[in-house]
């Protein structure tokens, strides 16, 4: 999908111009004539559209310099070219010193636009990346931060902006690695409470007999062990936050402890004399169905309505396909300059394979094999060979279809809105994803029986081969080459197996 460059030079013919460059370089054009007209565009309705400006310093209503004061008045931070006709070294100093990200002087030919453009877009991307991570790491990490194209997800984040304004109790659902510690995070940002504590509890992580010691702390010679006085994750979270992950594996007796705290605002550590009091915002997560749980006798019916008076459902990724490009460009970025790797692109039929994924451990799943493939590739495009372990690609009864908008995600050009105008070439190229996609769906190959046993190696070689001959149609040499072995031994195992060629 075609990112947005806005242009801003009151010369129609440079503005027609640059148009035709850009247009060529893959990015959609927007113009403004003046000043006034552009800071119109940039402080608008539409603002978010807008990547990058292209913008004239001498204009006769508001000239560059003057666009660049206001855009830094208003706190509207997004890279931008100037270019002039006079290219002296002070015009230079202060424009970069009014915040412009790259100087070019007229005429600017297509190949140093074409590099200005994306040293810019690069390095907007970076900071972007980084300003999260300061965020996430100060607890000012926003809901805005949370990358999402999805409705669905859309909802969840109005949902948490909205819980945000409060102190009610918050109940996070959904299966692991969705990102529902991403989404409490976000929560503490956007609230009251940002910069504050923020404290993260695995609940099924802690030895049974250690969970009251490690919620609210203990006093020095309590229990065997304590040598000395530990405040416990409550204390710890006074006056912040306190997230309580796979909250449905405590311990009944811990159960009952757990509500007195949140019922009175105050803990008793073990061995000491008299309860503290904490003041805490309590957002609780689970994996599994806590009503379930509850009719089970496995989690206290009350404790449950105390914690769950906010119930927010994070949507599986097989759900919210429409992320998996947003969410790859991301992970392509970090990982690539984590890496000193020069990564800036995914093939299409890569991008399919992603998409058309059942992805059982979510976006963490999907995380770790973006990573693993930026180690792999050794070019700037991620290939489908790169992706050797990509998970099933056999559709859930409840999975959408994929959809692949781009011929390729790049770092650098990648952007979560769609462009106005999508050319032939992106939609022949959507075609060939879908198809790809539609192959894989149909030539999936199990490894588990229906009874979840493993399958033998033989009965998997022989469906590898008929699903090979029916996608060569028969052509051996071709279906050897692909598989990587001689055609005498395809011939071989094609007779040992008694599979009909013919078929």
């Amino acid at each position: 999908m075609r990112q947005t460059i806005l242009i801003v030079d009151d010369d129609p013919v440079q503005r027609r111009v640059l148009t035709g460059q850009l247009d060529k370089l893959g990015y959609a054009v927007r113009e403004a004539d003046g000043g006034e007209q552009a800071l119109e565009l940039l402080c608008g309705r539409e603002s978010s559209d807008i990547a990058l400006v292209v913008l004239d310093l001498v204009m006769p209503d508001l000239d560059g310099m003057g666009v660049l004061e206001r855009l830094g008045e208003r706190g509207r931070a997004l890279p931008v070219i100037v270019q002039t006709a006079h290219g002296g070294i002070d015009t230079v100093v202060s424009a970069m010193r009014a915040g412009a990200t790259d100087f070019v002087v007229k005429p600017v030919s297509p190949e140093r636009l074409d590099v200005s453009v994306k040293n810019a877009l690069k390095a907007a991307t970076l900071d972007q990346e980084i300003g999260r991570v300061k965020r996430q790491a100060t607890g000012r990490m926003r809901v805005a931060d949370i990358l999402t194209t999805s409705p669905a997800m859309s909802r969840v984040l109005e949902l948490a902006a909205k819980a945000a304004g409060s102190n009610i109790p918050i109940m996070l659902e959904g299966e692991s690695g969705v990102g529902k510690e991403l989404v409490a995070r976000a929560i503490q940002g956007e609230s009251a409470r940002a910069a504050k504590p923020f404290v993260a509890v695995n609940c099924g992580a802690i030895p049974e007999n250690l969970v009251e010691s490690t919620l609210f702390g203990h006093e020095k010679g309590a229990f065997t062990g304590a040598t000395e006085r530990r405040e416990g994750k409550f204390a710890e979270a006074d006056g912040g936050t306190l997230f309580l992950d796979e909250i449905s594996e405590l311990p009944l007796d811990a159960q009952v402890k757990l509500l007195r705290a949140i019922q009175e605002g105050e803990v008793d550590p073990v061995g000491g004399r008299k309860a503290r009091k904490v003041d805490i915002r309590l957002i609780s997560a689970t994996n599994t169905d806590l009503a379930e749980a509850v009719r089970a006798g496995r989690f206290r019916e009350d404790l449950y309505y105390r914690l769950s008076v906010f119930p927010i459902l994070i949507p599986p990724l097989r759900k919210r396909r429409e992320d998996i490009p947003v969410l790859v460009r991301h992970f392509m970025a970090r990982f690539a300059a984590e890496e000193g790797k020069r990564v800036r692109a995914i093939a299409p039929d890569a991008l399919a394979a992603l998409q058309a994924g059942e992805w059982p451990g979510n976006v963490r799943q999907l995380e770790n094999a973006v990573f693993r493939a930026v180690v792999l590739c050794e070019s700037d495009l991620l290939s489908r060979d790169d992706f050797p372990h990509l998970p099933s690609v056999q559709r859930a009864p409840d999975g959408d279809a994929p959809e692949t908008t781009a011929t390729a995600v790049e770092t650098e050009t990648a952007d979560a809105t769609p462009g106005p105008h999508r050319p032939e070439s992106v939609l022949e190229a959507d075609d060939e994803i879908a198809e790809t996609a539609a192959l894989m769906r149909a030539w999936t190959i199990a490894a588990l029986t229906p009874d979840g046993q493993m399958r033998t190696l033989e009965d998997i070689e022989t469906e590898v081969l008929r699903v090979a001959l029916e996608r060569y149609d028969g052509r051996m040499s071709e279906i050897a080459r692909r598989l990587g072995i001689g055609r005498s031994t395809l011939y071989r195992r094609v007779r040992d197996l008694g599979i009909d060629t013919a078929a």
